[in-house]
């Protein structure tokens, strides 16, 4: 039997800047910067592919290549002014070049809440003030940029241990995964690229085990 159809809608949204993540021997992480409160609006990164034109000399239609993903980057705005987040920019120490975004999905069928997870590593590299105005309400734009690692996860069913794996990506262990598909296979293993698709996700694998 088919799978019921449904929507999901996303309702709410919060980032928190900063790894959070507990350093070894440690009982918790740092509390990073949560932005509920201010945050106007969230971009995730766009995946897109570049193609190469190809107009063969012995073929009477040309065509499009697929040469790689493009680089990826992701915007959000932030209400009022936040020197917690402005100061992200320009620091080296990898505290400061990890984001999660957390969000709220509803499902239109079942009008269950389940939850979306992504998690970016990169560089806080624009932080825009708009222009002030009386009257209104100011805010910053920020941009994350020289991004390395990024995974996307969603929740199907209301309280899954092991949500749904989306995207998953990281620059540096030559891993691309969408969906159940591992793109990256072929070319770790043809080129004999070293530790290539090692490592996994917290998100999907509390205990670190490889996803």
């Amino acid at each position: 039997m088919p799978a019921a159809q449904t929507i999901y809608v996303m309702e709410s949204a919060n980032l928190i800047c900063g790894d959070t993540r507990a350093p070894s021997g440690a009982i918790a992480g740092a509390p990073g910067v949560s932005t509920h409160l201010v945050l106007q609006e969230l971009k995730l990164p766009t995946l897109e592919e570049n193609y190469a034109d190809h107009t063969p000399g012995g073929a009477m239609v040309g065509i499009e290549i697929n040469t790689h993903i493009n680089k990826l980057e992701a915007t959000f705005n932030l209400a009022g002014w936040q020197p917690e987040v402005m100061t992200y920019i320009g620091q080296n120490n990898p505290f400061f070049q990890r984001f999660t975004a957390y969000g709220l999905i509803r499902d239109r069928r079942t009008s269950r809440a389940l939850q979306a997870t992504a998690i970016i590593e990169g560089r806080l590299g624009r932080v825009n003030p708009t222009a002030f105005s009386k009257g209104n309400l100011q805010s910053h734009e920020y941009s994350l940029k020289a991004i390395t690692h990024y995974e996307l996860w969603m929740q199907l069913e209301s309280g899954e241990a092991k949500p749904t794996a989306i995207y998953f990506w990281d620059f540096f262990i030559s891993r691309l995964r969408v969906g159940g598909s591992e793109l990256t296979n072929d070319m770790v293993n043809l080129l004999r690229i070293p530790g290539g698709n090692n490592g996994g996700s917290e998100v999907g694998a509390p205990d670190g085990t490889p996803i």
